[in-house]
């Protein structure tokens, strides 16, 4: 079976012949994992701020879950990185492969864009710039970007290296408002990981989550919510992230919540919900807020399931005035409806809005 070596990765050269076994690399301090930007995270002192505009200035920039980048260097000591040779010399983009067809008023899909000559340009470039131009045109939405990658994701496997080019794009991709575009940039980092989608990998991932090594488990953590949105084995690994989230470190709580968010089954959101309620860490909380709000890869639909008891926690006695803060917030970006900071009102509107 396939799987990942937990001593040393294996290389591979571009025709998928194993090579000979690298050292294993090191990695800095800001080379760290980081986690879902802070999601409207209240000053010292504060009580309940009406945001009304959602997220804050800094937010902005990176609304939902920004892993890909900083997840690159955390793995160089466990991921498999493709042995690819220098990229050929300098290709005009893709664009135009994806382009509309002339003279159609139809966006180009599948198959119109499947001429032999766009296909065979596509086939002579490397794993990697195909990786590449396709994740490019994906975030930018040109037809038949996802399905190009849906099928050639599983012949790039091990032959892709990480970067920061490629990095970027799976970065800017989980950060699409299309789920279409997230589930490519997650198909890439596996690829570029070298990790098979099979039941193996997942028992390496959760052996790898009860390391000592904190790098090492909290990278197992997000690879395993990443395994289980492509169907690997989805009901274990749920199980599995939320066991981890009754861990005593604060930091391994937070990146089993990030796990669960990739899942993008309905059954994750009472632990989520459990998580914001319960966690005693508010960084944890927060991410399970965002997690439950727009993070991740839940959709619109299995959001909306949280409405009710996100409703409830915004008049909790138990919870703080920032967690308080949090449900308004993920209310107001799951439902899009900008109301004020008040129970009474958020009560009113559901009892409307489920009668409709």
């Amino acid at each position: 079976m396939e799987t990942w070596q937990q001593t040393r990765p294996e290389q591979l050269d571009p025709l998928g012949k194993e090579t000979e076994e690298q050292p294993l690399q090191g990695w800095s301090a800001q080379d760290r994992l980081r986690p879902t930007p802070d999601y409207g995270t209240l000053g010292p002192g504060s009580d309940i701020a009406v945001r009304r505009s959602g997220w804050s200035s800094q937010d902005l920039t990176l609304r939902k879950a920004t892993l890909a980048a900083a997840i690159v260097a955390a793995v160089f000591i466990w991921v498999l990185v493709g042995n690819v040779d220098s990229a050929r010399a300098a290709w005009d983009r893709l664009g135009d492969l994806f382009a509309p067809a002339q003279n159609s008023g139809k966006s180009a899909g599948v198959s119109s864009l499947a001429s032999a000559k766009n296909i065979n340009q596509l086939n002579r470039l490397k794993p990697q710039k195909q990786a590449e131009n396709l994740l490019e045109l994906a975030i930018g939405n040109s037809g038949g970007a996802n399905q190009e990658i849906a099928h050639r994701v599983d012949g790039w496997r091990g032959k892709l290296n990480l970067d920061s080019q490629l990095g970027t794009l799976t970065t800017a991709a989980l950060n699409s408002n299309d789920l279409r575009v997230r589930q490519s940039g997650l198909e890439v980092q596996l690829a570029a990981y070298g990790l098979a989608k099979n039941a193996s990998t997942v028992d390496f991932l959760i052996q790898s989550a009860e390391s000592s090594s904190h790098a090492q488990k909290i990278w197992a953590l997000w690879a395993l919510g990443a395994l289980a949105n492509r169907g690997i084995e989805t009901t274990r690994v749920e199980q599995a992230l939320v066991s981890h989230l009754k861990d005593a470190d604060e930091d391994s709580r937070g990146w089993a919540v990030e796990g669960l968010a990739l899942v993008g089954t309905g059954t994750t959101i009472p632990p989520l919900l459990n998580a914001m309620h319960n966690d005693p860490s508010p960084a944890v909380r927060e991410r399970a807020a965002c997690s439950l709000a727009e993070a991740g890869m839940l959709s619109h639909e299995q959001r909306l399931t949280a409405v009710p008891q996100l409703v409830n926690y915004t008049e909790d006695s138990s919870l703080d005035s920032q967690t308080h803060a949090w449900a308004f917030q993920a209310l107001g970006d799951i439902t899009k409806e900008r109301l004020p900071n008040d129970p009474r009102a958020w009560r009113n509107w559901y009892a409307l809005a489920k009668d409709e």
